[in-house]
């Protein structure tokens, strides 16, 4: 059986990931340093054999997606199924003013409760639902090939659950840091876990871990 070779990447820093401020579906386009956090991972990764690239369709990461494809001619394929969850009336938020202005949604949350979601937003299930399907349908084209998603730290969490087969609740123990190089192997049966969290191209200025969304 074929297996498909996943590089998921979180895309650059924003302002609102240093704010620690919510993001979801909101389109904060990429900080300074999250360009820069771009540009050192399309340096790392411009000898890998990528045959497509796919991306969120929110700007942080389409054009982190953007750099490392134009090194190697190819275009990003910006797919909807791949954004963030959306958060709702959590969106535009630091952590601490949830917590002070919605006590018990930022309960909830931070238990991880499966079904609970922001007024206006999605449940770890339907995110779950929403990303491991558009992660089955991209992969499945690519049988025997290597491709590259761009998305974020939520979408991350998702798939590496998915892949070491952990729940929803289980505590987060793993870093989903800002262009961290992740590494999947696809199959019909679902996704294992290659190499997770490679900053080593971050160096020169430090990993960053940031769980904003």
């Amino acid at each position: 059986m074929h297996v498909t070779r996943i590089i998921a990447v979180r895309h650059g820093e924003t302002a609102w990931n240093r704010d620690t401020r919510i993001q979801g579906h909101t389109d904060i386009a990429l900080s300074d340093k999250g360009r820069w956090q771009a540009e050192r991972l399309a340096l790392a990764l411009r000898d890998e054999p990528i045959a497509a690239f796919y991306a969120s369709d929110l700007s942080r990461a389409f054009d982190t997606a953007s750099t490392t494809a134009r090194a190697h001619g190819k275009p990003v394929q910006a797919h909807r199924g791949l954004r963030e969850r959306a958060f709702g009336r959590f969106e535009g938020l630091t952590w601490a003013e949830i917590e002070a202005h919605h006590p018990e949604d930022a309960l909830s949350w931070r238990k991880r409760v499966p079904d609970f979601a922001p007024p206006g937003g999605e449940s770890l299930l339907q995110l779950r639902e929403r990303v491991v399907a558009a992660v089955d349908e991209i992969a499945a084209r690519h049988p025997g090939e290597q491709l590259m998603l761009v998305v974020h730290g939520g979408v991350l969490d998702i798939l590496y659950r998915a892949a070491t087969r952990l729940e929803l609740q289980a505590p987060r123990t793993w870093d989903l840091s800002n262009t961290a190089v992740n590494r999947l192997l696809w199959t019909p049966e679902g996704l294992g876990l290659v190499g997770w969290a490679d900053t080593g191209h971050l160096q020169d200025d430090g990993a960053l871990d940031e769980t904003t969304a």
